[in-house]
C-alpha cells in the first residue's frame, strides 16, 4: 500500500483523542484544537496542510484585487490541492466569518479535501450537501470582508495556540482536531492505531471480568 493510501487507511481507524494520545507520547507541545463545529461533524477531515492567513483589512495597504479569497486560495494550490486541508487563520478573529459556501465552491475544483479555521465559516446546510469536511469555530451569518482579508499563503500559522506548518497533516472530526508534524504522520497514526486495538481488547477483557488489575495508566 502506498503511503498515502496507508495514512487514510489509519486515519479511518482512530479518533482525534487517540491522535492527540500518539503525539504525547512524542512531544511536549499543545497540538489539538477542541469546541470546534461543523456542518457535517461525522465526516473525517485528514490529510497535509496549506495554509493562508488573514489580517486586519486596510483597502490602502491590502487592495482587493491582490488581497481576496480566489487570489490567495490560488497561491496556497499552486504546486497542487489533491488530498490537501485548508487551514485558515484568522489572528485574533475568531468570531469573524473567513468563507462561506460560494468561496468554499473553489476547493471542490482543486481536490482540497476540506477546511480547518479558527475563525467561523458562513452556509453551513449548502456544506452538509457537498462533499468538503468543514471544522471551524461556529457558524457565520454575517460577512467578514470588511473586518479580515486573506493576507499570506502557506506560511506556518497559529491556531488557538497550535502551530501548523505547510505539509503538516491535519486530523478533524466531531468536535476536535488534531495538528500531526509532517515527517512523524505514519509513525503517530501507526501508534494511535495500535494503541486503539490493544485498548479494545483490554476492554473486552475486563467487561468479561477478566485480567482487571495491574492497567493503571489506560484511558
Amino acid at each position: 500500500m502506498e503511503t498515502g493510501e496507508r495514512l487514510i487507511d489509519l486515519a479511518q481507524r482512530v479518533g482525534t483523542a487517540d491522535v492527540v494520545d500518539a503525539l504525547g507520547r512524542l512531544h511536549r507541545h499543545r497540538s489539538h484544537l477542541v469546541d470546534l463545529a461543523s456542518p457535517a461533524p461525522d465526516r473525517l477531515l485528514f490529510g497535509p496542510a496549506v495554509t493562508i492567513s488573514f489580517f486586519p483589512s486596510c483597502e490602502a495597504a491590502l487592495p482587493a484585487e491582490k488581497f481576496n479569497f480566489s487570489a490567495l486560495f490560488g497561491e496556497a494550490v499552486r504546486e497542487g490541492g489533491a488530498g490537501r486541508v485548508l487551514v485558515m487563520a484568522s489572528n485574533g478573529y475568531p468570531g469573524t466569518s473567513m468563507a462561506g459556501g460560494t468561496k468554499l465552491s473553489l476547493l471542490r475544483g482543486t481536490g482540497v479535501v476540506g477546511v480547518l479555521a479558527d475563525g467561523r465559516i458562513r452556509d453551513f446546510g449548502e456544506l452538509a450537501h457537498t462533499e468538503l469536511a468543514v471544522y471551524c469555530g461556529g457558524e457565520a451569518v454575517a460577512w467578514g470582508g470588511a473586518t479580515i482579508t486573506p493576507f499570506e499563503a502557506n506560511r506556518p500559522v497559529v491556531l488557538d495556540g497550535v502551530a501548523v506548518r505547510p505539509g503538516d497533516y491535519v486530523f478533524a472530526q466531531g468536535s476536535s482536531a488534531a495538528v500531526i508534524p509532517r515527517d512523524q504522520a505514519l509513525d503517530v497514526l501507526q501508534d494511535a492505531e495500535r494503541t486503539v486495538r490493544e485498548e479494545a481488547a483490554l476492554a473486552d477483557r475486563w467487561s468479561r471480568g477478566v485480567g482487571t488489575s495491574g492497567q493503571a495508566d489506560v484511558r
